[in-house]
């Protein structure tokens, strides 16, 4: 089977997961892939395939004969879909021997390729879309479908392989995906995430990140008799905002550049509260960003009395860099696998952070491989069959190379 015919079928279960939950897992409704893949496992000769009750996939495949000593590899990709766009009722829809031109999809909804101009390189291939009411969920159940071909490939073809471990996990979108994550009982030395975009590239180094909330605290009065006492709090947020460098927003921004991202915003003249995001790749910066917010918080409460601004600031996750350079084979035996898949390796920086981050930091070292996809978290997600037959080869060559190491 090819991993685009499981990827169908995948994509078509619902499984956003939900920010405001509080619960692991987010949704209960992504116990239902969880199960699914448990049983595919099974029947791939995965036999200790399991669920745990956080909807984390555990499941492992022993060394072929005279592998024994390689390095245990892990493969990890997560279910849940981002809460962006709509989830539920996925229907992909292929498109074979696309044309390389502008593609309605449906719902008033069009793949321009004056707007999207790597659609053009996919002249020729089988274009895989949803029919512009949702997402297509790419982002991360092509991972999935991969990392399940490559095992069904290795053992069909009696390919050798050191012992791989294997990991789905919940939640990722929301930024929970690690923090259950069992890494002892997942067994594996080094692992990868499966979960980037384009086939060929190879990601590890990742933005710092942390939350902000900035509240303000205003004093009303009737507004005709309001000179000398109002003090309204929505005008205090905006003069925040505006205290921090409008050209460092994520639209002025890319690469290595970090930023100020406003994700929300409420108020009346009594209180009002800003959400934040700030992010950067260098950890010395990601210090200045977080300093710059506590200086104008203070300078503000300075201003107009201690106690209008309140700052919370709570580190999300970090660059994996530091943790990947001491194990560089990673990025190398990547690099030749995606060489060996005819494809040569582009190292891209994550504008973002992946399962791969935390599960760096928290002791297995685990860079980003591409799937193949594109426009993540929208409705005009897409992804070819052929390029996931060559994330899948990637994965093939990587357990072949570690088969060989020491």
């Amino acid at each position: 089977m090819r991993a685009y015919e499981r990827f169908i079928r995948y994509a078509q279960v619902y499984t956003t997961s939900d920010p405001a939950s509080g619960a692991h897992p987010s949704t209960q409704r992504q116990f239902e892939l969880a199960r699914m893949l448990a049983e595919e496992l099974k029947a791939l000769g995965l036999a200790d395939a399991r669920v745990d009750e956080h909807c984390y996939v555990y499941a492992s495949l022993a060394a072929a004969p005279g592998c024994e000593t390689a390095p245990a590899l892990g493969f990890i990709a997560h279910m849940d879909t981002v809460n962006d766009a709509p989830g539920e009722g996925v229907r992909p829809q292929l498109h074979p021997d696309y044309n390389g031109e502008s593609l309605t999809l449906g719902h008033g909804v069009t793949l321009d390729v004056e707007r999207f101009g790597f659609l053009k390189a996919l002249k020729g291939q089988t274009l895989i879309t949803a029919d512009g009411s949702t997402l297509l969920g790419a982002d991360d159940k092509a991972g999935i479908a991969e990392i399940m071909t490559a095992l069904e490939r290795l053992q069909a073809e009696g390919l050798p392989h050191g012992k791989l471990c294997i990991g789905f996990t919940p939640d990722e979108e929301i930024g929970e995906g690690a923090s259950l994550f069992d890494i002892p009982a997942f067994g594996a030395k080094y692992a990868y995430t499966v979960d980037g975009g384009d086939v060929g590239e190879l990601e590890y180094q990742n933005f710092n990140a942390a939350a902000a909330v900035v509240s303000f605290k205003g004093f009303s009065v009737h507004p005709g008799s309001a000179k000398g006492l109002m003090v309204n709090a929505q005008n205090l947020a905006m003069e925040f905002h505006a205290a921090l460098p409008a050209a460092e927003r994520p639209e002025h921004t890319e690469g290595w550049q970090g930023f100020f991202h406003l994700t929300s915003m409420t108020g009346t003249v009594s209180s009002a509260k800003l959400g934040y995001i700030v992010r950067d790749h260098d950890k010395a910066k990601f210090a200045a960003r977080k300093e710059a917010m506590q200086q104008i918080a203070a300078m503000m409460n300075e201003k107009y009395g201690e106690g209008t601004v309140t700052l919370e600031l709570r580190d999300s996750y970090y660059n994996m860099e530091e943790k990947i350079l001491p194990h560089y084979h990673l990025i190398e035996n990547a690099q030749t696998a995606c060489r060996m898949a005819g494809l040569e390796p582009v190292i891209v920086p994550i504008r973002g952070g992946t399962d791969g981050a935390t599960l760096s930091h928290m002791g297995l070292p685990c860079p980003n491989l591409g799937t193949g996809g594109f426009n993540f978290h929208g409705l005009c997600e897409c992804i070819t069959a052929e390029k996931m037959d060559q994330a899948t080869d990637v994965l093939v060559h990587l357990a072949a190379l570690y088969a060989k190491a020491e």
